[in-house]
């Protein structure tokens, strides 16, 4: 089992910054992907970003390529989300999840966080 604890968000102005962790616990021995999603009111659920269990490989879905970047580090059992330039249309509770392998999918991924609410104002 893997635990997933998000931290980070909160309220930001459009044009702001913000930087999500998202801290992993229990069998994090065994090598896992890990992803972004987000999820606003009324949406389905949507991939973010994605990175591997060595940082080699990365993905990101093109509303957030050039704004948002994904890293990681291992030392310390955390994955980083940095946003940049946050527009309204970010805003959005956003998840971390684990998985055996790099995806885009949310049904791909095993292990899921509570999320943690970003709000962008105008």
């Amino acid at each position: 089992q893997v635990q997933l604890v998000e931290s980070g968000g909160g309220l930001a102005q459009a044009g702001g910054s913000l930087r999500l962790s998202c801290a992993a616990s229990g069998r994090t021995s065994i090598s896992y992907a890990t992803g972004w999603f987000r999820q606003a009111p009324g949406k389905e659920r949507e991939f973010v970003a994605a990175i591997s269990w060595s940082g080699a490989r990365t993905d990101y879905a093109d509303s957030v390529k050039g704004r948002f970047t994904i890293s990681r580090d291992n030392a310390k059992n955390t994955v980083y989300l940095r946003m940049n330039s946050l527009k309204p249309e970010d805003t959005a509770v956003y998840y971390c999840a684990a998985n055996f392998q790099l995806a885009n999918q949310p049904n791909e991924y095993r292990y899921w966080g509570q999320g943690t609410q970003v709000t962008v104002s105008s």
